[in-house]
């Protein structure tokens, strides 16, 4: 009898958090104080290498932030190899930052889906926390000046006609008609 009294606030309280994840700053899609802002600069290791975000200035910059254990990152995974492929030539790469505390996940699920794009593992997830992100996957585009273009939550369909259409039209320096 009690739990029939209970379930309403319960359901308060769930539309309350949802409520507060969608007002709250870090959310920020298609907000245009983020378009423009220069992207934050962070330390990563690549290739045994310590290195910054900073360093890949000039080209255009495809920050993805994921993980293993993320059904619509794995979803996207395919798209966003395959655009790294079809437009690396034009300057564009993309840095993959994965969230993985499990890094035994994390290489097998590199190795498996043969991902070539750079990738990195912040099990401490301060690098997504200084962009503002809580919900994987999320990606900004970055162009070449080191500036936010785009930030995008969710699966995308990297190789579609349209996103490579954007995206060239960023690395040729041009502005996308329409995303």
């Amino acid at each position: 009898m009690w739990n029939r009294r209970i379930l309403p606030y319960i359901g308060l309280i769930g539309a309350g958090v949802l409520l507060f994840i969608f007002i709250r700053p870090s959310y920020r899609e298609g907000q245009p104080s983020i378009a423009g802002r220069t992207a934050p600069n962070f330390p990563f290791t690549l290739d045994g290498h310590e290195t910054h975000l900073s360093a890949l200035r000039g080209k255009v910059v495809i920050l993805n932030f994921w993980a293993t254990w993320c059904p619509p990152c794995v979803a996207e995974t395919p798209s966003l190899e395959q655009m790294y492929t079809d437009l690396k030539p034009l300057g564009v790469t993309v840095l993959g930052v994965s969230v993985d505390e499990n890094a035994t996940a994390y290489h097998s699920f590199i190795a498996k889906h043969d991902i070539t794009f750079p990738t990195y593992r912040d099990p401490s997830k301060k690098i997504p926390l200084t962009y503002g992100t809580v919900m994987y996957p999320e990606t900004y585009v970055i162009g070449r000046n080191g500036k936010i273009d785009r930030k995008l939550i969710g699966a995308q369909h990297w190789d579609s006609p349209h996103m490579l259409s954007y995206l060239r039209a960023i690395a040729t320096g041009r502005r996308p008609t329409e995303f």
